[in-house]
């Protein structure tokens, strides 16, 4: 268990103190004292092991199951024992430009709070390390760290929508830059095209918006009264939050809209290009054919031509050849078919 435990203490007035090893023992001595709660945080705990944390704690089957399978919705359940909330944490890799998400548990009592983390994207370290620097926080009880918990959550995906944004305005002049997709620009070996680019970045919104969008329904609960285990003084904190995650999401459809924009952009750009491409066809193909045309009436072989017996015969008809594809030159670049 002490490797599944990743810390474990007793807090008395908002301050952390020394408590008993046994969980057990140190539930009944947070309970017995009134003015304290016990927190404890689980990493990716197997079914043995926490089944032996949940025993301690009564907690509901069902959200000890939904623990741990980890591939659950951000939501919240109310329980006879304990409040049950989920979230999904995101993280941004800048480096591949990527969005993954992993999973935390809260469990919520009279006298404790257990957080389980899966994944690396719980930023329940530095949200314990900040709230015991913050005692008269703390001396709220499990409420301060529900609240903590959920505004470190929501205030990281903040950060993950401005790194987002940023990349689709990179993503936006590449798309639309002159050379993309043209003749003037040499694809480096490893470039996706466009409109694959789009896609992958769609990817990642999409993946962004599976873990904020559920979690607006949980918070809202959270911002009215008559919620088990919450303080009724905590409503104007987690209004915060719930403001904070309204911006989010508004963040990511403003997002998800501008990125199906880019991308119908970019394919009637495309179909545009095309069209150009055919008319420069079309424009030398049409030049070709006078040559052509006028090489192949003198190339046939009658008796009766005319100006087979003149000197000037031949030079005359290059001549004529070479005006005609000049005039036909000039006329298609003045109408911008070249």
């Amino acid at each position: 268990m002490s490797g599944v435990i990743v810390d474990s203490a007793i807090y008395r007035d908002g301050r952390r103190t020394d408590g008993p090893a046994d969980l057990s023992d140190a539930l009944a001595e947070a309970r017995a004292e009134g003015n304290a709660f016990l927190w404890v945080g689980l990493h990716e705990p197997t079914e043995n092991e926490f089944e032996l944390v949940s025993g301690e704690f009564g907690m509901h089957p069902l959200a000890v199951e939904d623990s741990l399978k980890a591939h659950q919705r951000p939501k919240l359940e109310v329980y006879d024992d304990s409040l049950f909330m989920v979230l999904k944490p995101v993280v941004y890799d800048s480096e591949r430009d990527t969005v993954s998400s992993g999973e935390l548990m809260v469990f919520v009592g009279d006298s404790f709070v257990v957080t389980i983390r899966h994944g690396e994207g719980a930023p329940l370290h530095a949200v314990r390390q900040r709230l015991e620097s913050e005692p008269q926080v703390l001396k709220h009880g499990p409420t301060a760290v529900l609240y903590a918990v959920s505004d470190a959550v929501v205030d990281h995906y903040l950060d993950v929508g401005s790194e987002l944004q940023i990349d689709l305005e990179e993503l936006e002049s590449q798309v639309f830059s002159p050379t993309e997709g043209g003749s003037g620009r040499r694809r480096e070996a490893g470039d996706q095209p466009a409109a694959e680019r789009i896609y992958t970045f769609k990817r990642q919104v999409l993946e962004f918006r599976r873990a904020a969008g559920p979690l607006a329904a949980p918070i809202s609960r959270l911002t009215r009264s008559g919620v088990p285990f919450v303080q009724e003084r905590s409503q104007p904190f987690f209004r915060d939050v719930d403001d904070h995650l309204t911006r989010v999401n508004e963040q990511v459809e403003g997002l998800d809209r501008l990125l199906s924009d880019i991308l119908s952009a970019h394919l009637a750009q495309m179909g545009v290009r095309q069209n150009d491409d055919m008319r420069k066809i079309s424009a030398w193909a049409a030049m070709a054919a006078v040559p052509t045309l006028l090489a192949g009436i003198w190339g046939m072989n009658f008796q009766h031509m005319p100006e087979l017996g003149q000197v000037w015969g031949y030079p005359g008809a290059l001549v004529l050849m070479v005006s005609a594809v000049t005039f036909l030159h000039r006329l298609f670049k003045r109408n911008g078919w070249l």
